[in-house]
């Protein structure tokens, strides 16, 4: 039988404390607050009244198994965390810092304790049960990453940030903000898409749209949200030292980072955003609320696509702080005209072959409709699969979508596009973007149409070919032709954006 003793019953106190009460188990609570005594007293939870910090205090308590020292003053803590080591040398002991601990309270502690931690659920799970769950002891590494920034913490999402990068970020800044660090939630590229545009205006939130020539000098850390590795599918230096990332896509790659929390089995980083903000015990507001639930709902395809019982509770634990008025206008903005003029195109130009659909858009000025092209397409009778892809100067941008069983669009994309340019994404929606090395070099309007035409048949056979190649086995069609036309670049990782 687990035996924990309760040194010091501040604000942590409280969620062990009603905890304890559902497991077996002996434990003892003490603190030098009567009130607080009286009140456990009454719950059937043994307390007594006593100096949590002086060592005669627990001179004749037997051994326990589990020591939460847990009151709300820093200098308490220290002294109970030194008496109950000297005289439990064996036990498990987690600290509560407290709120005016110094840089030398931290190694004090940090000596004594095998674990350091703050008032979160994190902390309770631990102080219960000697162990912490896989995602508590991620929140008590993450607050511990995070206290030891000194300076301003870059949060950065990938290029042309999806909802769910954008939620991530946001909630990872206010989640640094909580333990004293200043952050920017921070991206590269442009928010076009007409969704992603309202929910950063509806809900207000705070974002700093780099340049590539920007100067990083005053940021002292960088934290990667929603994709793994810097330089790809950002524009960071390749050779950037990096804190913290937190992502659920498969890396593609070695990941950096001192602290790195990749979730496979979470259909979107927001979902582990949301677990991190609750493990924090920090209060949703509305606006970070909407966001993360949003982000969940379009990286899961409204809970059909890569879905895990960890989106669903994020969810859950999201719904009660949602602006539900403010989500219902993110997901019906008005199409603007170009928006229009690609979907119309597309379904013009598309090219079936059986229940897979191509169109070339041309040229387009807003790379977010792409998908929804796409998007308009699988929507059309005995349509599955769909590519729609357009060019944007010297680059070309192509989006895919599909509900067929037997295809996964990611794997597809890779194999069709990645010896030309760069692809990721998901089974069901994925995304290429190629860069034309020669276009750049035409002179003539009449060369250049030329050069796209040959660009189009070459993307058009290269996706046909990679859905009818088994998954892994590289397409082998207008290799020549398509090497010299495209320059290698390297592959995106985070959301589908192109």
């Amino acid at each position: 039988m687990v035996f924990r003793l309760v040194l010091g019953c501040g604000t942590v106190c409280r969620q062990v404390t009603d905890q304890v009460a559902e497991r077996d188990g002996r434990v003892l609570v003490i603190t030098n607050d009567e009130s607080v005594v009286e009140t456990l007293r009454d719950e059937s939870v043994p307390s007594r009244s006593a100096d949590p910090a002086d060592p005669a205090t627990i001179a004749n308590v037997d051994t326990p198994d589990v020591i939460f020292v847990g009151s709300d003053r820093t200098d308490v803590n220290r002294a109970a965390l030194e008496a109950a080591r000297e005289r439990f040398p064996d036990a498990i002991i987690v600290a509560y810092l407290g709120g005016n601990a110094t840089a030398a309270d931290r190694d004090r502690f940090a000596a004594r304790a095998d674990r350091i931690v703050d008032p979160t659920d994190a902390m309770a799970d631990r102080a219960v049960d000697g162990t912490a769950s896989p995602s508590a002891e991620a929140a008590i590494e993450l607050r511990e990453r995070l206290g030891r920034i000194d300076g301003r913490l870059a949060v950065v999402a990938h290029d042309n940030p999806d909802p769910d990068a954008i939620a991530s970020a946001v909630a990872l800044v206010g989640v640094a903000e909580s333990v004293g660090v200043t952050a920017d939630a921070c991206y590269f590229g442009d928010i076009s898409h007409q969704e992603n545009r309202a929910m950063v205006n509806l809900l207000e939130l705070d974002l700093r749209n780099m340049a590539p020539d920007d100067s990083l000098s005053e940021y002292s850390a960088f934290a990667l949200v929603d994709h793994s590795r810097p330089g790809v599918n950002d524009q960071l230096p390749t050779d950037l030292n990096v804190d913290i990332v937190i992502d659920h896509h498969p890396p593609r790659g070695p990941v950096p980072g001192e602290f790195v929390d990749l979730r496979e089995g979470a259909g979107a980083t927001s979902t582990v955003l949301t677990e991190y903000v609750d493990r924090f015990d920090l209060a949703f507001d509305p606006s970070t609320a909407t966001a993360l639930l949003y982000g969940i709902r379009v990286d899961t395809n409204d809970f059909t696509r890569e879905v895990s019982p960890a989106d669903f509770r994020a969810a859950s634990t999201l719904s009660p702080h949602v602006d539900t008025s403010i989500l219902r206008q993110i997901e019906q903005p008005s199409l603007e005209g170009e928006t229009l003029e690609t979907i119309a195109r597309a379904i013009k130009n598309r090219i079936q072959r059986d229940s897979v659909a191509v169109a070339s858009v041309g040229r387009i000025g807003d790379r977010d409709a792409l998908p929804q092209a796409a998007d308009q397409l699988l929507a059309m009778e005995g349509v599955e699969t769909t590519l729609v892809f357009g060019f944007d100067d010297e680059m070309v941008f192509l989006s895919a979508r599909s509900r067929a069983n037997d295809v996964d669009l990611g794997e597809t994309l890779r194999d069709g596009f990645n010896r030309i340019g760069s692809a990721g994404g998901h089974a069901d929606m994925a995304g290429a973007q190629l860069e034309i090395g020669i276009l750049g070099s035409a002179d003539h309007e009449v060369e250049v149409e030329s050069i796209v035409s040959v660009v189009e048949e070459v993307i058009t056979n290269r996706f046909f070919e990679a859905i009818q190649t088994r998954p892994g086995v590289p397409v082998g069609a207008y290799t020549q032709t398509s090497e010299w036309l495209f320059t290698q670049r390297g592959e995106p990782e985070g959301g589908e954006s192109a």
